[in-house]
């Protein structure tokens, strides 16, 4: 009876309690401004930014820090592989064994991030889905993976009537008439221009956007002989604009702003994020966007104006059906190209949250806590449950209890409760600060008898026991605004747990027991 009592209770509070966790802003993403051929208003985001001069926490070296982050991120499943496959110049170039678990979801929340500021709060944006292979050709200078069947190069190679030109021949053949492994997003979408184009009557300007997995050689002398090239992996996130040549470059100081702004919000130290001006061989001008590694910055998006070489280059034979209408007149669109690289982005943000401060666990000074303190909205797991002392089965209830009404209100949870080795509280903690997890629940034997549950910080380290009075309780839908009024942002890095129960007793005053 009791424990069906507790589990009601440990439900309305880390519902409640938790609830607050969404969208960066709460809600629908601030919409950027932007008007006819000029911007009509200041380009707002979601927070201010924390002053650019703060002393960033953790080692001198980046040597050292860049270790110790691949340590911790090869124990907690961030990454798979082994220390020497998670060089530096592996994880830039997407040639490692991939990512572990808690590295896979990570990289989910990122995209879901981006996919709303870009796609599902925009009417100009439609989603776009292409094929990972683009059919064609060979070009002279294609530096792509070609598609080709080792049984069909088998035969071919082991055809011994065959002269030494007649084989280059047929090899050139096949390569010309076989599929490439596509190298960026760029392609897939202009080959759907028309379809959407006829889909919102001609009406510029518009987007079109894709996620997805992208391949390019790498050469590595170290790993192969000869500079073999190797295929390296990453995932983009692709925004292609088509905009009237008129408005092409506020469009893209438009976007580069918006992006710039995208990447700081979720940060520790956003000024370790910057853009600066680029120009490629052709010509063409555009921005790139940067993270400062320890060991220097590394680009994670690209922003170009291509004009209208790429679409003309696609559709040679019928330029008027690429008219777009650009108030009265009918003109090829400029094409605007945004790409970023979720992997690196992903390495970036656990460099940035990656912290090392004093263990208040013990007295040696050369023992430091380490701690991921992603953001909320990218963290992984939310929340840990674990039990305390008592009887076993009746607590491992109550946190199936939690836990399955916390993933029905869409929270990531880690079912610590699951495991069997017993170890101490200061192991505990240690462990989710590593795996970034934002709050830890612990379940006891007074949660059986009278509903308390302790909650520990990720950011603050404070534990605090919280309880919920037999009073009426509020719904889910009651607990969402109270919380939402401040925004996902308010749960940024260091919000103290009195703060949090400062929201809460704003929201309902049956919360939390009243002091005497």
């Amino acid at each position: 009876m009791r424990s069906s009592t507790a589990v009601r209770a440990g439900q309305n509070v880390c519902r409640c309690l938790l609830s607050g966790f969404s969208r960066v802003d709460g809600g629908q993403p601030e919409q950027l401004m932007e008007g006819s051929g000029s911007f009509v208003g200041p380009l707002r985001s979601h927070a201010e930014l924390p002053p650019v001069s703060e002393p960033r926490e953790g080692p001198e070296s980046g040597g050292e820090e860049s270790e110790a982050l691949v340590e911790i991120c090869q124990k907690r499943r961030f990454l798979s592989g082994t220390k020497r496959q998670l060089s530096r110049d592996s994880l830039l170039s997407g040639c490692h064994p991939g990512l572990g678990p808690l590295g896979i979801e990570l990289r989910k929340n990122l995209a879901a991030e981006w996919w709303s500021s870009v796609v599902v709060f925009r009417e100009q944006v439609f989603p776009v889905d292409a094929l990972h292979h683009e059919p064609g050709p060979s070009l002279p200078g294609d530096s792509a993976f070609r598609l080709v069947s080792a049984e069909t190069l088998r035969e071919i190679l082991q055809d011994k009537e065959l002269s030494k030109e007649q084989l280059g021949a047929f090899l050139e053949n096949l390569l010309k008439t076989s599929g490439k492994l596509r190298e960026n997003l760029l392609h897939g979408a202009l080959q759907h221009y028309v379809n959407y184009l006829d889909l919102i009557n001609k009406r510029l300007p518009f987007g079109l956007a894709q996620v997805g997995v992208c391949f390019h050689p790498v050469s590595d002398t170290k790993q192969t002989s000869d500079g073999v090239k190797r295929i390296g992996e990453k995932t983009e996130a692709s925004l292609v604009w088509f905009t009237s040549a008129r408005t092409a470059s506020q469009w893209l100081d438009f976007w580069l702003r918006h992006r710039l702004l995208w990447w700081r919000k979720f940060a520790v130290s956003p000024s370790n994020f910057s853009s600066s001006d680029c120009q490629d061989e052709a010509g063409q001008k555009g921005n790139k966007l940067y993270y400062n590694f320890p060991w220097g910055k590394e680009p994670i998006e690209t922003l170009w104006n291509l004009g209208d070489h790429e679409l003309l280059h696609m559709y040679p034979e019928n330029v008027a059906q690429l008219h777009g209408r650009d108030g009265r007149k009918n003109v090829v669109p400029s094409v605007l190209s945004i790409n970023g690289d979720l992997d690196r982005g992903m390495l970036a943000y656990l460099y940035d949250s990656f912290q090392l401060t004093e263990n208040s666990f013990t007295r040696k000074k050369d023992l430091h806590r380490k701690v991921l303190k992603l953001h909320p909205c990218l963290a992984p797991i939310k929340v840990a449950l674990d039990v305390g002392r008592g009887p076993t089965v009746e607590l491992r209830q109550v946190c199936q209890g939690l836990f399955n009404e916390l993933l029905e209100n869409g929270i990531s949870v880690w079912p610590g409760y699951l495991e069997t080795v017993p170890s101490s509280l200061e192991h505990l903690y240690s462990k989710y600060d590593e795996m970034s997890i934002l709050f830890t629940v612990l379940i006891t034997e007074a949660t059986l008898e009278n509903g308390l549950i302790h909650l520990r910080s990720r950011d603050t380290t404070m534990k605090e026991t919280m309880h919920i009075s037999k009073g009426p309780q509020p719904s889910l839908e009651d607990c969402i605004p109270g919380l939402r009024s401040a925004g996902c942002t308010n749960w940024q890095h260091g919000m103290s747990i009195l703060q949090l129960r400062e929201h809460l007793q704003a929201a309902f005053w049956i919360f939390l027991p009243q002091s005497q």
